[in-house]
């Protein structure tokens, strides 16, 4: 076997600018210098250019079915983003419980038991020590002349002697103490407090809004990841169509190759586009696997569990394409968004508010009620309780605090400011988000009908460019063209479904309204996509005129040489 072979002429008469004639005959020539070259060595070749697919590790055990809206449900339900969302209108539930408290009536009650080791008041005799000089002792055995003098001059030392009685009586001192108070306290009058309410009340609003905003943040990653996995997956069939379209073609060169019809170079050629299918079919399978995965982590399901795409990849019906008027500016007045910014606004008008308040004066209302026991012993109880009741009412006025509260009042008003030019902000975005949708919706709905139309001339185009290649009126290079524009033209259709679903989504994201409403976006609903599988050509072997492929006795075929000229088909020499 010499290695000469008729591809590098051929490829050199295509180069060099040859017509379809001079290089079927450069292919004839060599043909003729490759005489001793068999099929069992093309055989050899294509088994060396050939390379074998890859498969990536699929997941095991049962395939779980999962629909648009179960995906979306179980994202919902178990999604982390929207349970902090709902902890955060928890917590927010909380603080105006807070607030609110500070305006009702506050109560406490105190028990106590005091044991006494060492007073200052204890003077040992048990009451108060009177000195000497202030004692008063009348003699009642003095004459009454005398007797009447001593109580005149020390009467005043009378009271000084009864004064130890009193005191011994009383609580200073005493070694055993219980003691039981109940106290309440109400405000009257605290502008703060009643502005602190309002302000609580307002982030409750705004955190509400904010899981809205949240909810529908993950219903949309779940939409558009669903949409992305469809799209992945119509991509490998597309694939796959095209491989099974460059197989039957490979095999159709190789029995024209064993017959006598066709070159080395025709044979390679188909070898070479299928093996550069190949790739791309490869490419397509990881962006799928990495789209359901995706999908999985967005709807919490175990990285090793099978899933089914339940929803398929439709067309759209005819009233979602029809073209829709909104007008932007009306249709985000209501999105969560944009009114939790306003309650944000509000937050701040508040926060100016109690800022100021802290010029007012605050009233309060406050009882203390409580029983005192001085027992002679801890567990005696022998004496009588003793009350103790007091109500207060307290005005407190502030005068000066160092400029301190200006301050305060200026910065709260500066960040009023800055909530309001936010919100401004945040409504012309939202209107330039819904606008931007709007009208990528209505140019994804303009490509679908000219991409399906695309799509069966491409088909049709492929069908008869592959009849008239078995008819002789045809070249393999404008075989391989149409393959490549069914190709292509599918996988235009495949991306403009895709577009059209994702724009759909983002014009139904951005215009959720406050109640959180179920999204308008809806898969599908109209005509299902052709089967890649159905746009393969028919099974060679019948020519048009119904003649079998090897209808002659030495097997060799009756239908003429798809050279796309007069050229003779080449021999063995």
């Amino acid at each position: 076997m010499r290695l000469s072979s008729p591809l590098p002429l051929v490829a050199l008469a295509v180069l060099v600018g040859l017509g379809p004639a001079a290089a079927a005959q450069v292919e004839s020539a060599s043909d003729s210098l490759a005489v001793d070259t068999t099929a069992a060595a093309l055989d050899v070749v294509v088994d060396t250019v050939s390379t074998p697919a890859i498969d990536p590790p699929r997941p095991t055990g049962p395939t779980v079915p999962i629909s648009l809206a179960a995906a979306v449900e179980r994202a919902l339900s178990t999604s982390e983003e929207v349970q902090l969302a709902r902890a955060q209108v928890d917590l927010a539930e909380t603080q105006v419980d807070q607030a609110y408290a500070s305006l009702y009536p506050q109560l406490s009650a105190n028990l106590g038991y005091q044991r006494t080791l060492a007073s200052q008041f204890d003077t040992g005799g048990g009451g108060f020590a009177v000195p000497d000089s202030l004692q008063f002792d009348p003699d009642p055995n003095a004459p009454l002349e005398d007797r009447v003098r001593y109580l005149e001059q020390n009467t005043p030392n009378a009271a000084l002697g009864a004064l130890g009685g009193l005191f011994s009586g009383l609580p200073f001192g005493q070694e055993n103490a219980y003691t039981a108070t109940l106290s309440g306290s109400q405000t009257l009058f605290s502008a703060q407090a009643f502005v602190g309410t309002r302000i609580a009340r307002g982030a409750r609003e705004a955190v509400a809004y904010n899981e809205t905003e949240e909810v529908a943040d993950v219903r949309l990653q779940v939409e558009q990841a669903y949409i992305q996995a469809l799209v992945a997956s119509e991509l490998v069939s597309i694939s796959e169509a095209a491989i099974a379209q460059a197989q039957a073609f490979l095999d159709q060169q190789r029995l024209f190759l064993r017959a006598g019809r066709a070159s080395e170079l025709e044979v390679l050629r188909a070898e070479v586009e299928l093996e550069n299918l190949r790739p791309q079919l490869v490419q397509a399978q990881n962006a799928a696997d990495l789209a359901v995965l995706n999908l999985k982590r967005l709807t919490n399901i175990p990285y090793d569990q099978a899933v089914e795409l339940t929803t398929e990849l439709a067309l759209p019906p005819s009233d979602a394409l029809a073209d829709v008027d909104l007008d932007p500016a009306a249709e985000t007045s209501q999105r969560a968004a944009i009114l939790a910014a306003e309650a944000q606004v509000g937050i701040r008008e508040q926060q100016v508010r109690l800022q100021r308040a802290a010029y007012l004066p605050s009233v309060s209302l406050s009882t203390s009620y409580g029983q005192t026991l001085f027992p002679s012993s801890a567990f005696a109880f022998d004496t009588d309780p003793r009350t103790d009741w007091t109500v207060t009412v307290g005005v407190q006025v502030p005068l000066f605090d160092g400029f301190r509260r200006r301050a305060q009042v200026a910065q709260a008003r500066v960040e009023l400011s800055q909530a309001q030019l936010q919100r401004d902000q945040l409504v012309e975005a939202v209107q330039l988000q819904v606008e931007q949708a709007l009208r990528e919706k209505r140019r994804a709905a303009a490509l679908i009908a000219a991409r399906q139309t695309t799509v069966d001339q491409a088909a049709r185009v492929y069908r008869l460019t592959e009849l008239q290649y078995r008819e002789g009126l045809a070249t393999q290079l404008e075989v391989s063209n149409a393959r490549l524009g069914l190709l292509q033209a599918r996988s235009n259709l495949v991306q403009a479904l895709a577009d059209f679903y994702t724009a759909d989504t983002d014009l139904a994201r951005s215009l959720t309204g406050a109640t959180g409403a179920t999204s308008t976006f809806s898969m599908g609903g109209g005509a299902p996509l052709a089967d890649p599988v159905d746009l393969a050509p028919p099974a060679p072997g019948v020519p048009s005129d119904g003649t079998p492929l090897d209808g002659g006795a030495d097997g060799a075929p009756n239908n003429p040489t798809p050279t796309g000229n007069n050229t003779p088909a080449p021999t063995d020499g």
